[in-house]
């Protein structure tokens, strides 16, 4: 798919009653989303290294995820793939024709009831955080999933991370769980909370 082109998404899902209408047939448009900075598009395959580069760095200097080994970009291109066959968005920030950050949206859970529900993640290239690229990213994926009748969005974050978590309050997640101790990554226990908006 050209960045460009309109992709139909077929959601796997009816829509409950008394929500928003939205036919499983209904087309999704997934412009390229431009800014004096950067723009956002649908990830390819092609995108895997990059991500995988931007990725790796936290896997091996930060809690921010609790992987503790750095990943393949063939791992990364299956990831892309299962967001995108589960008909979410994964989304990068590109820059100078460099990808400088991505975010996706995944299923909350596998049962069939927490279909509604999903988690979001965003990682920015470490020589661009600062620059407002997760918000850009952002910015541009809650609209996408509030077409695709998403109904609850929840944010896990490691914690402390400041930025982190100024960054989903400030699109409106608000912190429903804390978590104690539950990772143990660099010889330290860390916490986890959990920020959730309902759309």
């Amino acid at each position: 798919m050209r960045p460009d082109a309109a992709a139909r998404i077929a959601l796997p899902f009816a829509i409950p009653q008394g929500r928003k209408s939205l036919s499983p047939r209904t087309p999704l448009k997934w412009w390229v989303m431009r800014s004096e900075t950067a723009s956002i598009r649908p990830a390819a395959s092609s995108d895997s290294s990059a991500v995988a580069a931007i990725y790796n760095h936290y896997v091996a200097e930060t809690v921010i995820t609790f992987e503790e080994k750095p990943i393949h970009a063939d791992e990364t291109a299956r990831r892309i793939e299962e967001v995108r066959s589960a008909s979410l968005p994964w989304l990068v920030a590109e820059e100078n024709g460099q990808v400088v950050g991505y975010a996706y949206a995944a299923p909350w859970k596998a049962r069939s009831a927490y279909r509604f529900s999903v988690e979001i993640t965003v990682y920015v290239a470490p020589g661009n955080v600062g620059h407002g690229i997760g918000s850009m990213l952002y910015s541009h994926l809650f609209p996408i999933l509030q077409t695709l009748g998403i109904h609850a969005v929840i944010g896990g974050i490691a914690l402390p991370n400041e930025a982190s978590v100024a960054l989903h309050e400030q699109f409106g997640l608000e912190k429903v769980a804390h978590f104690q101790q539950v990772g143990f990554k660099f010889n330290k226990w860390v916490d986890v909370g959990y920020w959730e908006r309902i759309l």
